[in-house]
């Protein structure tokens, strides 16, 4: 199953950037023998300002995915029940599985009533860039759990 981070906005050369490939990366190389992957980060940015033009150039990426919005009026997930989750849809078949990020004023909320999934990273307000830093992370946790590796809560 293909997983893709699908985000409003490209960041700059920055820590955040090279944590977020980082965690891409690893996802990609372990999630191999699992049917996970590969793993990737898709930067779109919109021609108009406003929530609804952002929408538009997220739905062009969207074609036979599962998606799930990151919301902050989504569900928070431990990190074994969001793994769970993605071997749930990897074994139902799903073959795209598409993470929606927001620009700085969140998502359209027509595309998230639309999205299969709401996913919060809590009740904070998070800046962009680590968004999807902590998502690209959960993403790579999923797949070590999945594989088996020791997970530091056990």
């Amino acid at each position: 199953m293909k997983i893709t981070i699908l985000a409003v906005g490209r960041l700059p050369r920055s820590p955040e950037r090279d944590l977020v490939q980082t965690y891409v990366d690893r996802a990609t190389a372990a999630g191999r023998a699992l049917g996970l992957g590969p793993v990737e980060v898709i930067e779109v940015e919109a021609r108009k300002p406003g929530k609804a033009a952002e929408a538009e150039v997220l739905k062009a990426h969207l074609a036979d995915a599962h998606v799930i919005a990151c919301d902050e009026r989504g569900q928070a997930r431990a990190s074994r029940a969001f793994a769970a989750e993605v071997a749930r849809l990897r074994d139902d078949g799903v073959r795209r599985l598409v993470f929606l990020i927001g620009g700085a004023d969140g998502l359209d909320p027509a595309l998230v009533a639309e999205a299969q999934g709401k996913l919060a990273f809590g009740p904070q307000t998070w800046p962009h860039a680590l968004a999807r830093a902590m998502l690209a992370e959960q993403v790579y946790r999923a797949v070590t759990i999945l594989a088996g590796s020791p997970y530091h809560r056990d």
